[in-house]
This record gives structure tokens, C-alpha cells and sequence, in this order.
């Protein structure tokens, strides 16, 4: 990750427009921070991909709230609706400001975006043949290349890249939700029940539409078990192996069969980060009220010392 930044800062003078991939699922979770810091005073094309796996009117929300400045702008594409692609080449050319002086070389759009967000298949379509590595696992493409585009745009595909800590405990389980995260690095069982208790909430029909009406919506581990009966997760003593159930749900979930789901919105992440801000803060004053009392027994210490030497 940190090897990733610097060769993005490395070659940011030459970028014209930032052009970054965001999943309609969780569209402020796969907004990287550190991308933020490095180009916050290039234009940002941020395109929303998997649209078609998320609850349009919650794209709609997030459509307007990225594009509320005017060197930012926001598209919703899916590999369903081919066409989408196509305005992409004009909404970066809208971002760019024009000179009456001809520009002698082919503008650059880094793209760059979060692991398993779709940076790869977007770059294949944009170029109509395979120029990028693909695949429904994160970490495919592994460094950094310029693409021709056409005679007036390239593109310069980026590593997908995490920041070094997600600081939001509850962007880091949509992250594991949606498959940003390996799923070796999270438990899948306690994944699943985050997952559950959004969808038991906001998505209760689509749930019980997938999993009968019979399933309990008042407690996601009740609802995880339900499913796992359901769906022959069970192991010895008749017991439901909740890892199992946990990585069914959360396959179902990737692949749509749930429904069009997107498990935040522009409300929810102006809470969220004020949350955060108060609860670094309290951590922050903690490690300082730490180390102000390990000076003081250090200092008390010393001057015991200084006392029995005398």
C-alpha cells in the first residue's frame, strides 16, 4: 500500500483527471482516503460500477452527493448495460478544463480504485479488448500501466489498494461484505451477521422473499441460523456450522440474489464519520492521559532512586 501511494504521487503531474471506481453497494467505503490527500485538487470522475447490484434510489442519493462540485462529477455503470460506458469519454472531457492553445499529447486519466471494485473489466470495456487482467477475487492487477484509449485520452490503470487502516469499524465489515477484503481475513460467521443486521432492517422482504417468511428479522444471529437450516449448513449434533451458513449468505449476497442492495447513504456517512471523530478523539485522549502517568511514575521513580542513594 505504501509503495502504491508513492508511485501514484510519483506520477500525479502528469494526470489531468482522476477517474475512480467506486462499488454502488458502498459507495463511501470504496472512496479511498488516502487518494483524498494526494489528489485532492485534481477533477474526480467517480464511477459508481455494480449498479445494477445496488437499490437504485440509494444510487440516485449518492449520484447527486458526489456531484455537487463542479470538479467532481459521478456516473452509474453496469456490465448489463453496455452503453454507460460510452459517456465516459465525454464526462472526463467535461472535467477538464479547455485552452484555445491544441494540446499536443493525449490527456491522462489515472484510474484507481479499491481491490475487487471492477477497475479492470471497466478499463476492457472502455477499450474494447483485453488490455487488463480480470477476475471475482481482490489484487489482480499488480502494477501500474498506460493505456491508449484513444487519439485524445489514455488511461493509467493503478493496483487496487486499500488504505493502511480503515479507522470505521463498519466500513471495514462492508468491505468483507462485499469482497474487497479476502475472506480469509475476516471471519465469514461474524461478516454475515453484520450483513444481517442492515438487511434485517432496510431489506426484511428481499430477505424473506430469498428465504421463506418464516425468518426472524428481530436478530441477525437468529436469522443466520435460520438460514443455515435452511439451507442444510448444519453439522455434528444437528448443530448449524454458522461459517458455512455465513459464506452462503454473504456468495447470495455478491452475486444479486438478494436483490438490489447498497448498505449506506449520504446520511448515514455523515453520521458515521462524527462518530469516528469522537471516538479517535477519546482513544487519542486516553494515549495521552497514558503517557502523561508513565512520565510521572518514571519521574516519581527517578526521585525514589535519587532519595535511597543519598
Amino acid at each position: 500500500m505504501h509503495k502504491a501511494r508513492k508511485e501514484m504521487a510519483k506520477v500525479l503531474p502528469e494526470i489531468d483527471v482522476i477517474l475512480e471506481v467506486i462499488d454502488a453497494r458502498i459507495p463511501w467505503s470504496s472512496v479511498n482516503p488516502m487518494l483524498a490527500e494526494i489528489a485532492k485538487h485534481k477533477p474526480v470522475l467517480r464511477v459508481l460500477t455494480k449498479s445494477d447490484l445496488a437499490d437504485k434510489t440509494r444510487t440516485d442519493q449518492w449520484l447527486e452527493f458526489f456531484s455537487q462540485d463542479e470538479q467532481r462529477d459521478a456516473l452509474a455503470i453496469s456490465t448489463k448495460d453496455p452503453a454507460r460506458y460510452k459517456e465516459i469519454p465525454d464526462r472526463l472531457k467535461g472535467l477538464v478544463t479547455t485552452t484555445a492553445t491544441p494540446r499536443l499529447k493525449p490527456r491522462v486519466a489515472m484510474v484507481v480504485g479499491i481491490p475487487n471494485v471492477g477497475k479492470s473489466t471497466l478499463i476492457n470495456k472502455l477499450t474494447g479488448k483485453v488490455v487488463a487482467k480480470t477476475g471475482n477475487e481482490p489484487a489482480i492487477t499488480k502494477r501500474q500501466q498506460l493505456i491508449v484509449l484513444n487519439e485524445t485520452w489514455n488511461l493509467r490503470d493503478t493496483p487496487g489498494v486499500l488504505w493502511p487502516k480503515v479507522e470505521n469499524e463498519a466500513s471495514g465489515f462492508r468491505l468483507a461484505a462485499t469482497g474487497a477484503i479476502r475472506d480469509t481475513a475476516m471471519d465469514s460467521a461474524e461478516v454475515a451477521s453484520y450483513l444481517l443486521d442492515h438487511l434485517c432492517a432496510d431489506y426484511g422482504a428481499s430477505l424473506r422473499s430469498r428465504y421463506g417468511e418464516d425468518l426472524p428479522l428481530s436478530d441477525s444471529i437468529l436469522a443466520l441460523e435460520f438460514i443455515g437450516k435452511k439451507r442444510g449448513c448444519v453439522g455434528g449434533g444437528a448443530l448449524v456450522d454458522f461459517d458455512r451458513a455465513g459464506r452462503l449468505l454473504l456468495q447470495e449476497y455478491r452475486d444479486g440474489l438478494l436483490g438490489g442492495i447498497t448498505l449506506e447513504t449520504p446520511a448515514m456517512r455523515s453520521r458515521e464519520i462524527r462518530e469516528t471523530e469522537q471516538r479517535l478523539a477519546k482513544l487519542s485522549e486516553k494515549k495521552e492521559a497514558r503517557k502523561e502517568r508513565k512520565t510521572r511514575e518514571r519521574a516519581s521513580n527517578r526521585a525514589k532512586k535519587s532519595s535511597n542513594k543519598r
